[in-house]
C-alpha cells in the first residue's frame, strides 16, 4: 500500500474531527431547526465538513482495501467516518477506538429518515416503486375532467398548478377535477401550487384565436382520415373528448342530427363544409376531408338535406396562437416596461417586459437569454425605459420569440424578494386547497423565512415547502436554504434545470445538479427531478433516446416532474414503466443487483 495504516488512521480521524467542529461552530443554527429534522441538520453539517477538503486519493486507498470509499456516506457520514475508523484499526491490529461522539444518524436511519421525510411531503408512495410523479396541469385541465381522470389512472401523484399561467378560477377548476377523480378511482394525489415569484418574462402581445383542423393524407395527398372536432355548446360540459373543441354561441348544437352539414367561410376566406357523424347531449362531432381555419367569431350556418333552416351560431372564445418573433444572431431587438406600448413587428421588433426592476438594474454588455437559453443576448443600451438587445445566440436559421417566455439575467442582481404581493395574494386564495407550494426564484434564507411566516399567517401549516433552486445564487446558498427550511418542514427541493442552466451554464448543469443532489441527501430532504423530462414524448408521442436516459437517471430523485403537452397522458404511463422497472436496480446512487436473465449461461 502507498499508505500505511496510521496514515489512513490519521487522515480519517481528522475528516471525523472536522465534521464535528463544524457542527459546533454551527450549534446556534441546528438549535433552530425542528426537532425531529436537527439529526438531519447535524449530518448535514458533517458532509459538508468532509467535502471541504480533497479526498480521492483516500478513496482510492481505502476502496484497494474493500472498504467504504466515502462515495456514498451522503446520507450517514459521521456513522461512515467512524466505521472505516473502526475497520482501519482492526486490520492494524488495534484494538477499536473510544467513540468520540454518538453519530446522529446511522446507516438505517439515512435511509429511514428520507423515506420519511418524502412520505410526509408527497405522501405514501405508490406500491412497486419509490419515485412519485409530479405532472404540470395545462389549461385543459379545469376544462376536461376526463383528462385529469386519465392522468391520475396513469400514474400522477401530484398534480401541480403553474401559477405563472391562467387564472385563479381555472386553478380552483383544476383541483375540482382532480377531487371527482380521486372519488372515482380512489387514488391519492396531492396538489402543488407554484408561485409565479419575480420571474422576468416577456409580456404579452395580441394573439390570434384561430384552430387549424387539418386531415391526414398519405404521401400522394389523399385524405387517409378526416379531421374531427367536437362542437360544444358553451354551456355544456362533455367528457371523453380526444378531438379538439370548439364552443359554439347559439342553439345550433341542439339542433343538429346526424347526416347534417354545417357551413361556413373560414378564416382564410375559404368556403368550408364540416359533416356531422354524432351527436351527444350538448355537443356534436363533425369531420372534414379538407383544412378549416376555424377563428373566435366565425359564422357557422346549419343545413339539411330536403329543409330549409334558419339556424345560425358563431365560433367562441378559441385560446389565442401566437406567430412569435423571428430572430436571427445580428438581429436587435427592444425590450420595453409592461406599461409601454409594443411593436412585435416593428423595425426593431419592441416586445414588454413584465419586471419593472430590470430596467433599474441591467447594464450594458451583461448577458440576456430568452425562453430557457433558447435564445441569447448582450445588453448594448439601456436608458431606464427600453433596453436594446443584440441578439447572439439563436438555433441555425434563427428561433422564435413569444410570449410569456421566460428571461434570464445571469450577470445581473436584480436582488428580489422571493415572495412577491401576486405571490401573496394566490397564496391566500390556494392555500385552503393545496398540500404543496413551489418558491420559485428563491435566494436567500430570509425568502424561506417570508414564505413560513405567510403560510402560518394563512393558518396553512398543513401546506409543505418546496425550494426551486433556479438561479446560481439559490444554488451557492443551498446549505443554509435546507437548514432555513428545516426550521419549518417538511420541505422539498426542486432541481429547475431550465433556469439553471441558463444560470450557471450549460457545460456546469451536470454537474450541479450531482451537487444539489448529494447535499439534499445529506439534509435528508426529498428532492423533484424537473424541467423536459420526456419533453418530446409530452409533445409529440415519441421520446428521443436521450430523454429516456434522462427518465432513468431521474430515478435519483425522490419525485419527477412531467410538463404539459398534447400526449401527456402517453408520457406519464411511460414513465411509469420507466420508474417500476429501474426500482429493482438503482437506489439513489447505489446500484442494486438483483439476478438478471441475460447473465443466465
Amino acid at each position: 500500500m502507498a499508505a500505511s495504516f496510521a496514515d489512513l488512521i490519521q487522515h480519517i480521524t481528522q475528516l471525523r474531527d472536522h465534521a464535528l467542529y463544524l457542527e459546533n461552530v454551527h450549534q446556534d443554527v441546528v438549535a433552530k431547526v425542528a426537532p425531529a429534522y436537527r439529526a438531519s441538520a447535524r449530518n448535514l453539517l458533517h458532509y459538508l465538513a468532509l467535502r471541504q477538503h480533497d479526498v480521492r486519493g483516500l478513496q482510492d486507498e481505502l476502496a484497494a482495501l474493500g472498504l467504504s470509499s466515502l462515495g456514498r456516506c451522503e446520507a450517514h457520514t459521521l456513522h461512515t467516518l467512524e466505521q472505516v475508523l473502526r475497520a482501519l484499526h482492526c486490520l492494524a491490529g488495534r484494538p477499536s477506538p473510544p467513540e468520540v461522539a454518538v453519530p446522529p444518524v446511522t446507516f438505517a436511519d439515512g435511509q429511514r429518515l428520507l423515506k420519511d421525510h418524502s412520505r410526509e411531503l408527497f405522501g405514501e408512495p405508490p406500491a412497486g416503486r419509490h419515485r412519485h410523479i409530479m405532472v404540470t396541469m395545462p389549461t385543459e385541465a379545469a376544462t376536461q375532467p376526463q383528462l385529469v381522470a386519465q392522468l391520475l389512472a396513469a400514474g400522477m401523484d401530484i398534480m401541480r398548478i403553474n401559477c405563472a399561467h391562467d387564472e385563479p378560477a381555472i386553478w380552483l377548476r383544476m383541483i375540482e377535477n382532480l377531487r371527482q377523480a380521486q372519488q372515482q378511482l380512489g387514488r391519492p394525489c396531492k396538489v402543488c401550487a407554484d408561485l409565479c415569484g419575480p420571474k422576468l418574462r416577456t409580456g404579452s402581445w395580441p394573439g390570434v384565436q384561430v384552430l387549424k383542423l387539418r386531415p391526414k393524407r398519405d404521401l400522394r395527398g389523399r385524405v387517409v382520415a378526416p379531421a374531427q372536432a367536437w362542437l360544444v355548446a358553451e354551456d355544456a360540459h362533455p367528457s371523453g373528448m380526444t378531438e379538439p373543441v370548439i364552443p359554439v354561441q347559439g342553439d345550433l348544437v341542439a339542433q343538429a342530427q346526424g347526416g347534417d352539414e354545417i357551413t361556413l367561410k373560414d378564416a382564410a376566406g375559404r368556403h368550408r363544409c364540416l359533416q356531422v357523424v354524432a351527436v351527444q347531449p350538448g355537443c356534436v362531432q363533425v369531420t372534414s376531408e379538407r383544412t378549416v381555419y376555424l377563428e373566435t367569431g366565425l359564422t357557422l350556418k346549419l343545413q339539411r338535406r330536403d329543409e330549409r333552416l334558419d339556424v345560425t351560431a358563431q365560433i367562441g372564445f378559441l385560446p389565442p396562437r401566437y406567430e412569435g418573433i423571428s430572430l436571427q444572431v445580428g438581429d436587435v431587438l427592444r425590450l420595453v416596461r409592461a406599461t409601454e406600448a409594443a411593436d412585435p413587428t416593428g423595425h426593431p421588433p419592441t416586445i414588454p417586459c413584465d419586471l419593472g426592476d430590470a430596467f433599474t438594474a441591467i447594464q450594458p454588455g451583461q448577458r440576456i437569454w430568452f425562453d430557457d437559453g433558447k435564445i441569447g443576448g448582450r445588453v448594448v443600451t439601456n436608458d431606464g425605459q427600453s433596453i436594446g438587445v443584440e441578439i447572439t445566440t439563436t438555433r441555425p436559421g434563427g428561433d422564435k420569440l413569444r410570449p410569456e417566455k421566460g428571461i434570464n439575467l445571469p450577470d445581473t442582481d436584480l436582488n428580489l424578494p422571493a415572495l412577491t404581493q401576486e405571490d401573496r395574494k394566490n397564496l391566500a386564495l390556494l392555500a385552503p386547497h393545496i398540500d404543496l407550494v413551489g418558491l420559485s426564484f428563491v435566494r436567500t434564507p430570509d425568502d424561506v423565512r417570508t414564505l413560513t411566516q405567510e403560510l402560518s399567517r394563512l393558518a396553512a401549516d398543513h401546506v409543505g415547502i418546496i425550494l426551486k433552486i433556479e438561479n446560481h445564487r439559490a444554488f451557492e446558498n443551498l446549505p443554509w436554504l435546507l437548514l432555513a427550511s428545516m426550521e419549518r418542514p417538511p420541505v422539498g427541493v426542486m432541481v429547475a434545470r431550465g433556469d439553471l442552466a441558463v444560470e450557471v451554464g450549460f457545460e456546469r448543469l451536470a454537474e450541479v445538479q450531482e451537487e444539489i443532489l448529494w447535499l439534499c441527501e445529506a439534509a435528508h430532504v426529498p428532492v423533484i427531478w424537473a424541467t423536459q423530462v420526456l419533453e418530446s414524448m409530452a409533445k409529440t408521442g415519441m421520446p428521443s433516446r436521450a430523454e429516456v436516459s434522462d427518465a432513468v437517471m431521474s430515478e435519483r430523485a425522490e419525485c419527477v416532474m412531467l410538463n404539459k403537452g398534447p400526449y401527456i397522458v402517453e408520457a406519464t404511463r411511460f414513465l411509469l414503466d420507466v420508474l417500476e422497472r429501474m426500482a429493482a436496480h438503482q437506489a439513489k446512487k447505489r446500484a442494486r443487483l438483483r439476478q438478471l436473465a441475460v447473465a443466465q449461461i
